[in-house]
């Protein structure tokens, strides 16, 4: 494929969870934790996905590494569908595509040396042995700002903060075309999330890397992303360049998302309209009909409670999901 071909493709994924009761397992239906969601990343761009715990976006990120199995929909990865996989196949295929979790000390064995889970994924695959092996277990400690002798230390040693720059080299050790990275700061004092994202910012620069990043906070997606996707209930409801999205949101839900960011400055946080959505995101078991966030809309008309809008292309290049979006 040549460069100018999309490196993932997500169409129409859905993922339903079948909830079940009684001694025989009698369905009752299931969760919708993501229903029809399609998108399509370059390479070496970061596109940042957001929106309410629960919306289903963590499971998106599983779902394309098959992490969780999809129930339908197709994901390709630079034109191999990851969804029609299975064993060695889908083994070889995940060596282009990584994942850096939320807790970096539960992403990593406690009996393990830093430099053997490092080097895990090199032996798996059968690319590196021995001194091989120890010298790229070093470059990669040095690429996320550690030292080559770090190699020899427990987890426990470490900071949250540096267990997460090694939880990085990991994920980085097979070269891969992607990284899904899954509130991979969250779980940071405030003081080293700044490092962590200028990390995987120069790690991206260097390497032509693409992440999906995938968070609930604007303010650290709009630092990393060059395009972001607003996600809810299970759907895309907008996707847009970074700056333009921040510019001028065109979803309600969006504006509400954005107009609950902090200013710096006290007289213009005093001075702006702060958009207040009444009541709770819906249960994913029984989205309500029609448009999903209706239930929640300041704008929402009759047309909103009984059709779904379709994710469709507006001025300026961004695709908006909403039947009253300008």
């Amino acid at each position: 494929m040549n460069d100018a071909a999309p490196l993932l493709e997500v169409e129409d994924l859905r993922v339903h969870f079948p909830l079940r009761r009684g001694l025989f397992g009698r369905p009752l239906g299931a969760v919708r934790a993501v229903d029809g969601v399609t998108l399509a990343m370059a390479r070496g761009e970061t596109l940042g996905l957001v929106g309410e715990s629960g919306c289903g976006k963590s499971t998106l990120g599983n779902a394309i590494l098959r992490v969780v199995e999809p129930t339908s929909g197709a994901i390709r990865l630079a034109g191999i569908d990851l969804a029609r996989l299975d064993g060695e196949e889908l083994r070889q295929a995940r060596r282009r595509a990584q994942m850096v979790f939320q807790d970096p000390f539960a992403s990593l064995d406690p009996r393990m040396r830093i430099g053997d889970s490092i080097g895990e994924p090199l032996l798996v695959h059968g690319l590196a042995r021995g001194e091989e092996l120890h010298a790229r277990v070093g470059e990669l400690l040095r690429r996320v700002g550690l030292e080559p002798a770090h190699a020899a230390r427990y987890p426990h040693e470490f900071s949250g903060g540096q267990r997460q720059r090694i939880v990085i080299a990991r994920a980085l050790a097979l070269s891969p075309d992607l990284v899904i990275c899954d509130e991979p700061v969250s779980a940071l004092d405030v003081s080293v999330r700044g490092q962590i994202l200028n990390l995987l910012l120069e790690l991206q620069r260097g390497l032509g890397t693409a992440f999906l990043f995938v968070s609930h906070d604007l303010s650290v997606v709009r630092h990393v992303s060059d395009r972001i996707a607003v996600m809810y209930l299970g759907r895309i409801v907008e996707l847009a360049e970074r700056d333009a999205l921040f510019r001028q949101p065109r979803h309600p839900y969006t504006q509400a998302l954005i107009s609950a960011i902090p200013l710096p400055d006290p007289v213009a946080q005093r001075a702006r309209r702060r958009i207040i959505l009444a009541g709770e995101i819906p249960s994913p078991a029984r989205p309500p009909s029609g448009c999903a966030f209706h239930t929640r809309c300041p704008m929402a008309t009759a047309r909103c409670r009984s059709e779904a809008p379709a994710l469709l292309p507006r001025e300026g290049g961004a695709l908006v999901a909403c039947h009253e979006a300008g």
